[in-house]
């Protein structure tokens, strides 16, 4: 008889996962894996459905030493919270690592990829903002977007944080409700290069396909995180803000040369596709040194990776399992 496949709901998941220093050092260990150079790692499945503004992205690995595999479906449809519906949804699948048997369903609705997303900006900055950063600007006032400004006050001494947004009203709630939780001043500001120019870390989170931040914005001894651009249509850099940078750092070279930020300024034929960057996990496993002064300019790309999806996938369960959560299905 097959094992019993444990189904998870988002309801259930948002209760035995949430963003803290647990999930940050679980994406932190992953990503050191990864420098290993052992972790199997397809490119990413993307499908882009343009008639309707979404976009569904298969991403999927296997990671030394975790006794399970994922394999995630997300689909994003950016016009959906105009008719009352979230962005993202989507689900995914633990498999065996020794059988290939299915485990469990997590059926989160995007839930799992935003918290791992957001612990993976953790990482980033954990590694390349100055350990004295204390400011934050953060571009867009979505959810990923407020997670991402909660991750980093996981990882630095945050005081203070401004939003910049095109929906005004948006960015203003989303303002108030961080500054409740977090209990730092969060403002809004209607100038973005100002918000850009005056922060010590810049987090960017938007869905655009035109640049936002621009290269002569940057200021001596900043860190930016740049999440957005995870399609190749994405684009939330100024091109010539990679050749700006002291440092750039992409989760997996080989995506952001497709369609990270990288990708945009290769494009522009500001770098060439052959030019070799250190990876975050080459960082983090100590291969590479991260920022190495406090003037450097440095730039974390990160696009999302099947890596990060079974780390939070076999987490999830893990903490599923220790308190009897899901439900089981013999099939």
């Amino acid at each position: 008889m097959k094992p019993a496949i444990n189904i998870l709901s988002e309801s259930e998941l948002r209760k035995v996962v949430s963003l803290d220093l647990a999930v940050v050092d679980c994406i932190e260990s992953a990503f050191s894996t990864l420098a290993g150079g052992k972790v199997v790692m397809p490119p990413i499945l993307s499908m882009e459905i343009e008639a309707n503004n979404g976009e569904v992205d298969v991403k999927t690995a296997y990671v030394p030493g975790l006794d399970s595999f994922a394999i995630k479906m997300c689909p994003g449809f950016f016009d959906n919270p105009n008719i009352g519906l979230p962005t993202n949804s989507g689900l995914m699948i633990l498999f065996s690592s020794h059988t290939g048997v299915t485990e469990a369903l997590l059926l989160d609705n995007g839930y799992l990829t935003d918290v791992r997303t957001a612990a993976a900006g953790a990482v980033a900055a954990k590694y390349l903002s100055r350990p004295d950063s204390d400011s934050v600007c953060v571009v867009g006032a979505g959810a990923q977007a407020r997670m991402q400004l909660e991750a980093v006050c996981l990882v630095r001494d945050i005081k203070q944080a401004t939003l910049w947004a095109r929906d005004t009203a948006k960015a203003e709630l989303s303002a108030a409700e961080l500054s409740a939780q977090l209990e730092i001043e969060v403002h809004v500001s209607h100038c973005l290069e100002t918000a850009v120019s005056t922060a010590d870390i810049v987090l960017t989170t938007t869905p655009s396909s035109t640049p936002l931040v621009m290269a002569d914005w940057l200021q001596p001894g900043q860190h930016v995180t740049a999440m957005g651009s995870d399609a190749h249509h994405k684009n939330e850099l100024e091109p010539a803000c990679i050749v700006r940078a002291d440092r750039y750092v992409p989760d997996r070279l080989s995506q952001t040369r497709q369609l990270g930020e990288l990708h945009h300024a290769i494009e522009a034929g500001l770098i060439s596709s052959s030019t070799e960057f250190a990876e975050l996990g080459d960082i983090v496993s100590g291969a590479i040194s991260g920022r190495n002064n406090s003037d450097e300019i440095t730039i974390c790309d990160l696009t999302g990776t099947g890596l990060q999806d079974t780390a939070i996938a076999t987490f999830a369960r893990q903490r599923a399992n220790e308190i009897g959560a899901g439900t089981l299905f013999q099939s």
